[in-house]
């Protein structure tokens, strides 16, 4: 049985409103329902935990009532980094998971594609994070006034689900907190395992500010055309 993690911690501080950005509606519907339905319109049976902050809780379970959003899931309770949430939901996730993503809770795009080829290759290589290209040129900071350009060919952008074997990830997760531990994967290789890259999609945006939700809109429009 495969299982995903969807952690949604966001204030929305960046979005300059009061709503947490995972509440943001988009063609419809919050952002977040979006993010669940995908991973099931992948698979049906894929055991969904939403990280949620306590606080917000009451709030979403009024929205799912409002949208009538059924679809089912198991609640965890978000923490104090990205690190203890991700940890909070790994003790919901059933012992018989055999694979487990995680994946932000404000990236609704994500394609089918991105999915299978993540939860395929983790089957094979046991850690799996989807990345893009870097299609800008980027320049490295060196002291105050110094810079340099650097081969963006060297370089890949880095989205998700970070899909790793259940056994995996767990024993991860069982290290101490540092903050260099800024995504799954980070956790996975310090623990001492290598992560495979797969391909994401552009369109896995991770929507965050104001300009991020107006192309999260037109990309709605586009996909309903």
């Amino acid at each position: 049985m495969n299982a995903v993690i969807i952690v949604a911690g966001g204030k929305g501080l960046r979005m300059g409103g009061d709503i947490p950005k995972q509440f943001l509606p988009i063609g419809g519907k919050p952002i977040l329902m979006h993010t669940i339905d995908r991973f099931l319109q992948y698979d049906a049976s894929m055991e969904v935990v939403l990280v949620l902050p306590e606080s917000q809780q009451e709030y979403w379970h009024s929205l799912c009532e409002q949208y009538q959003f059924s679809q089912p899931y198991t609640l965890a309770n978000g923490g104090e980094a990205r690190f203890h949430s991700v940890k909070n939901g790994l003790a919901k996730v059933s012992p018989d998971a055999t694979l487990i993503g995680v994946h932000d809770g404000v990236r609704p795009f994500v394609s089918l594609d991105t999915i299978r080829a993540a939860y395929e290759e983790a089957e094979r290589s046991e850690a799996v994070v989807p990345v893009i290209d870097v299609v800008e040129t980027v320049r490295h900071i060196r002291g105050e006034k110094e810079s340099e350009t650097v081969p963006r060919s060297d370089y890949k952008l880095v989205q998700t689900p970070q899909v790793f074997s259940a056994s995996l990830l767990r024993k991860a997760y069982h290290q101490p907190y540092t903050e260099f531990f800024t995504d799954d994967a980070s956790v996975v290789e310090r623990f001492g395992h290598p992560v495979t890259l797969v391909s994401g999609n552009r369109e896995n945006i991770k929507i965050t500010t104001p300009f991020d939700l107006t192309i999260a809109n037109a990309l709605v429009k586009t996909s309903a055309n």
